[in-house]
């Protein structure tokens, strides 16, 4: 899987980084513009409200749309239990249609026989995830906190925000995350793997209630077997429907610093999550192929500094620059831009292109499209 950035780099070792949390909804802020706060301390509280369900009483009874609202036994406006009789039809055949959720119902069309049941709003406390100073509120549902930070970029992730302690697992960015290495100290923890991890890794992190998960990649066939997909992985690939399905549901997060296979985790991004091992961390959780784009990010709080600024550099692709490689061959391979030409360039493949020639550690260099070089430093 190949990644294009948006021109930050995939690793920052000290910024002003700015984490907004957010309610679903407006609600009640607890702090105050200005006030310092930890990561588990509540900032704000609100509701959830829910998608109504819609389902067909007319068809579920075998009544005509008129009839079936007819035989609608729960008062309209009025809450409603899960598993309480909306609607039943009496007789020999008798048959019932119950509620699904705790819920209100709000309306019965006559003329097609739909019900709408609008469940309970779900209440919602927010905390802060990171260490820092709230600088700003926004209509009661937005908290902006500022943190002296070293932030990471992944290309993709699974599951929602969390936040946790570090565990490095593996010495090598090349050794992937086996069971045998989670074990009852990997309780809340965000642990950091090299190359990979195995479903049955994954299954006995959930077992030690691991919060989240930084490894390099991971084979698609593992995550299948995770997530008991009887299909490959339910992203399509096209033109114009290829997006990343993060809107799976996952019982902790996972995040990928190259994507789906079997590559190592970049040295550079490795070494900086070996050296910040037993730290608290934050992990936002998103992905989006499409506007706006977005990666998940690994914020890293670190101790106030006058050398940190807000935006984090933007470092331009040129002779000499440290870069990650992101074409499927070198994927997360290390190496220093030996000449930029102004010219397209012939490719191995043929293609002639916008090209870089990067240096790599072996000594061996490499011709590559820029799209497919990513600036570290």
């Amino acid at each position: 899987m190949l990644y294009v950035p948006d021109g930050v780099p995939p690793l920052v070792k000290s910024t002003l980084a700015r984490l907004e949390r957010t309610l679903p909804q407006p609600g009640e802020v607890l702090v105050r513009q200005g006030g310092r706060v930890e990561p588990d301390d509540v900032i704000a509280r609100g509701f959830s409200l829910n998608a109504p369900y819609i389902f067909n009483v007319a068809h579920a009874l075998g009544l005509p749309p008129a009839q079936a609202a007819k035989a609608v036994a729960a008062p309209i406006g009025q809450p409603i239990k899960a598993g309480a009789v909306v609607a039943r039809r009496r007789g020999l055949a008798g048959r019932r249609v119950l509620s699904p959720v705790n819920g209100t119902l709000r309306a019965v069309d006559a003329a097609t026989g739909y019900v709408f049941i609008v469940p309970e709003p779900q209440q919602i406390t927010l905390t802060a995830g990171i260490r820092g100073i709230v600088m700003e509120i926004i209509n009661n549902q937005r908290i902006v906190i500022e943190t002296p930070a070293a932030q990471l970029y992944g290309v993709g992730s699974f599951g929602s925000d969390c936040n946790g302690v570090t565990r490095l697992l593996t010495l090598d960015p090349t050794e992937p995350i086996t069971e045998t290495m989670i074990d009852a100290q990997s309780m809340y923890a965000v642990i950091i793997g090299g190359s990979g991890i195995s479903a049955a890794a994954l299954r006995k992190a959930v077992e030690h209630q691991v919060r989240g998960i930084i490894i390099g990649s991971i084979a698609e066939s593992e995550l299948r077997a995770f997530f008991q997909w009887a299909k490959r992985v339910p992203w399509p690939i096209g033109a114009r429907n290829w997006q990343w399905s993060g809107n799976i549901t996952s019982p902790l997060t996972i995040v990928l610093t190259e994507g789906i296979g079997t590559a190592p985790m970049s040295g550079s991004l490795f070494e900086l999550l070996a050296n910040n091992d037993r730290r608290e961390v934050f992990i936002e959780s998103s992905t989006s192929l499409r506007q706006p784009h977005r990666r998940p990010r690994v914020i890293i709080p670190l101790s106030r500094s006058s050398t940190t600024s807000l935006e984090p550099p933007r470092p331009p692709l040129r002779i000499g620059a440290l870069v990650r490689l992101l074409d499927h061959e070198h994927l997360g391979q290390i190496g220093h831009v030996r000449s930029l030409p102004a010219l397209p360039q012939r490719l191995p493949s043929g293609v002639r292109t916008a090209a870089a020639e990067v240096l790599l550690s072996s000594g061996e260099a490499v011709w590559l499209p820029r799209s497919c070089v990513e600036v570290i430093a």
